[in-house]
């Protein structure tokens, strides 16, 4: 992938974690790889086709010294997600933050953290059979909404639906929503679960009733395999509730795994727990 590099940009900021870093501050250095494609700019030779790597300093100074944390790791982070947020045509940032002048009594050259951090595309689904349904989940939506790190992008219909899984307990509510996110799956995965809390929920029947029920489907078209999380979801091509929203907004998605799209599989599955919208 192509790259404009920007390396060891001087910043005097106030971050760290003991006092006196946070009254007199120190130097940072900044080093910055923007991935996005160069070829358009270099065939046409036109500063607008590109972006300007003076006008990125700038905003990295802005935000290095715009509030004061005690991490270089959250700095490096927040540098790393408004890049993203401001240059849209960023398909990916890297960036390190160096701190030469750090607290440390033995000699060193410089402390540094690097992170690397991209847009992913995630299809998220929820349910609900218990209190208000709808306001819950339009509360679970708006959680989401109020994160920097997720970007809901569009929300499928909702339908109501019959228990799945045989106990029995009162109808469900379902739909799925698409999200861009900043999140690695286990942290998104950790930031739904924390969602689910807030709302009220107990797990305490297996396939029993909640107040919102949040499942990764896909992220990107990542396989994940792991005590904490499985994705795509293990269970999904079976659920005509997560199929038909899922079709709603994204009937040609294939699944990694399957190798088939979500119409494929909605069209062979037995449709036999939608009840209405």
């Amino acid at each position: 992938m192509d790259e404009i590099r920007i390396e060891r940009l001087k910043i005097h900021a106030n971050h760290g974690y003991y006092q006196d870093e946070k009254w007199n501050g120190q130097l940072f250095e900044i080093n910055a790889v923007l991935r996005f494609p160069l070829q358009d700019a270099g065939m046409t030779d036109q500063l607008d086709h590109t972006i300007n790597y003076a006008g990125v300093c700038e905003f990295i100074t802005e935000v290095m010294t715009e509030k004061s944390v005690d991490l270089i790791e959250t700095v490096a982070e927040d540098l790393a997600t408004q890049l993203l947020d401001r240059y849209r045509e960023l398909e990916e940032v890297e960036i390190e933050v160096r701190k030469p002048e750090a607290p440390i009594p033995q000699e060193f050259s410089c402390v540094s953290v690097k992170v690397v951090r991209k847009r992913h595309l995630a299809y998220i689904a929820f349910g609900s059979n218990q209190g208000d349904s709808e306001a819950l989940i339009q509360e679970a939506i708006g959680e989401l909404k109020k994160s920097p790190k997720c970007h809901v992008r569009r929300v499928s219909s909702i339908i109501r639906t019959s228990p799945y899984g045989g106990v029995k307990q009162p109808d469900f509510y379902n739909g799925v929503l698409e999200l861009e996110t900043y999140y690695e799956p286990l942290m998104l995965l950790k930031k739904l679960q924390e969602i689910e809390y807030k709302l009220g929920r107990e797990r305490k029947i297996h396939w029993g009733p909640r107040t919102i029920d949040l499942d990764i489907i896909f992220y990107d078209q990542m396989i994940i395999d792991s005590a904490e999380l499985v994705v795509p979801h293990p269970d999904m091509s079976n659920r005509d509730f997560v199929l038909k929203p899922m079709a709603e907004l994204a009937p040609y998605y294939r699944h990694p795994l399957l190798h088939k799209t979500v119409a494929e599989m909605l069209s062979t599955v037995k449709a036999v727990h939608i009840i209405g919208n």
